[in-house]
């Protein structure tokens, strides 16, 4: 063979092995790409509190409390809205809601942390929710 056919089938051949090479990192990455779009992306604390919040079994806030968003809500409790007015410092809210009878012994509200309703971190994303109200 001459040199020039050699050095053509040279180049040839590592072209076939990039193009290989390519298609193999082209697949890698599709599939990386469908794995991703099948995986939901994470919830964000407030998203979290606010499934809580609505939840029958867990914080049932729409039991007693008009919450924007929420369907059938109870005139039981105020509506929860301009809560950051209402409570400036989220440290207030919060206890209002692990334990309301603190501040008011006569309070139908449940005590959600007195009582383990609700766990720590669920009551940190309720209180994130109920913040943003």
């Amino acid at each position: 063979m001459r040199k020039s056919a050699k050095s053509t089938l040279a180049a040839a051949g590592a072209l076939a092995l990039i193009m290989g090479s390519l298609t193999m990192v082209t697949q890698s990455v599709s599939a990386a790409e469908e794995k991703a779009a099948e995986k939901p992306a994470e919830k964000t604390p407030v998203e979290q509190g606010k499934e809580i919040a609505f939840d029958t079994k867990k914080g049932n806030c729409l039991a007693c409390h008009k919450i924007e968003g929420g369907s059938l809500p109870g005139n039981i409790g105020p509506a929860l809205v301009n809560m950051q007015a209402r409570f400036p410092d989220k440290q207030k809210l919060r206890d209002q809601i692990v334990d309301a009878t603190k501040a008011n012994p006569n309070t139908i509200m449940p005590p959600f942390g007195k009582y383990k309703i609700l766990s720590d971190d669920e009551l940190n994303k309720v209180v994130e929710f109920i913040y943003t109200l």
